[in-house]
């Protein structure tokens, strides 16, 4: 018998399999939780050290001892009808689902359309039921984050409510996939762009108008007000929006909406209105979801990796709760613009 087995009491512990292997403890907590983020290396040598010392998890101990749940939170700040009629969400969940796959967390997904879900959340999280929590859509006035921050609760965030936010978290380039996309427009003679925008108070909409303003700006283009018109992600809001746009610029000929489902609903009204895809009017959504592929011309979109970022999201999520990280991410993954018969 070793001299680590007798000082612990003949059960071998954590400390002692870090030490074995080399490593931090919070290293060795990560290999033994199943997060993906450590080397091959680091992983072989962790698992000789368990083997070696007939280390074996006692999670419910575990649990006790440090109030673990083994479960994380989805918390989408939206109603249940906008949670299932974007298929970003969706998305979303899938990579969430893809990265948790080989642990044994579980999944908790939380809608909050409203001041009553928010407190109920609020009194879930205060009592600790959760160990972590992944938010996806938050507005910049939404105060969950800072609760979080308060209750210090491991979170990360799918993208961010400000460039100073203080949260991890996981985003794509919003501002270069709307600025290549515009580019795309000028590229193709257009003139007379306009934008329909997410909602102005989520970041992710800001960095779109801001590519969006910028890719005009390098074409010399002069900016007009008229021809930017805000909507709500939803393809309702890119019905109202093009209705505005054409009362005010009846001789637009292309349009950049900031989500898919509003370029939907701007082909809607541009076809009521007799106007031509691509002939009169290019459009290009945002997204590339199913319904670019499906849209009639098919939609040209600027691809971002959703899955890829709910994916990334439950990593650095993994690691904040296992490793005891006190880095805090910021993390931007690329676009791509997916031309198709539309633009």
């Amino acid at each position: 018998m070793t001299a680590a087995r007798v000082r612990s009491g003949g059960r071998p512990t954590l400390e002692e399999v870090a030490a074995r292997a080399g490593v931090g403890r919070g290293t060795a907590s990560r290999v033994i939780n199943g997060s993906p983020r450590v080397s091959a290396r680091t992983r072989e040598a962790v698992e000789a050290a368990v083997a070696e010392l007939g280390y074996v998890p006692n999670r419910a101990a575990r649990a006790l001892a440090g109030n673990r749940t083994d479960a994380i939170a989805l918390v989408v700040p939206e109603s249940e009808s906008r949670f299932f009629a974007e298929p970003y969400f969706s998305d979303i969940v899938r990579g969430v689902g893809a990265a948790l796959a080989d642990t044994e967390m579980q999944l908790l997904l939380t809608l909050v359309g409203g001041d009553r879900e928010r407190r109920r959340l609020a009194q879930y999280l205060t009592a600790h039921r959760v160990d972590g929590v992944l938010l996806v859509s938050v507005h910049a006035d939404d105060p969950l984050p800072d609760l979080l921050e308060q209750l210090g609760m491991p979170a990360v965030m799918n993208g961010r409510r400000s460039a100073a936010e203080p949260l991890p978290s996981v985003d794509s380039d919003n501002f270069e996939g709307a600025r290549g996309a515009v580019q795309h427009l000028v590229s193709r003679g257009r003139r007379s762009i306009a934008t329909i925008t997410g909602r102005l108070d989520v970041y992710a909409s800001q960095g779109r108008l801001d590519g969006y303003r910028k890719a005009l700006a390098d074409a010399g283009l002069e900016p007009d007000e008229r021809l930017i018109a805000p909507a709500d992600f939803s393809e309702e809001g890119g019905v109202r929006a093009m209705r505005e746009l054409l009362a005010r610029r009846p001789d637009v000929d292309a349009v950049f909406a900031a989500s898919d489902l509003m370029a939907a609903g701007a082909r809607q009204v541009l076809r009521e209105a007799g106007r031509r895809i691509p002939g009169d009017v290019a459009l290009i959504g945002f997204d590339d979801s199913a319904v670019a592929r499906h849209m009639d011309p098919a939609l040209t979109s600027v691809r971002q990796p959703i899955e890829e970022m709910g994916r990334t999201m439950t990593r650095v999520l993994l690691d904040l709760i296992a490793g005891e990280s006190d880095e805090r991410p910021q993390i931007v993954l690329p676009t791509e613009l997916v031309v198709r018969d539309s633009s």
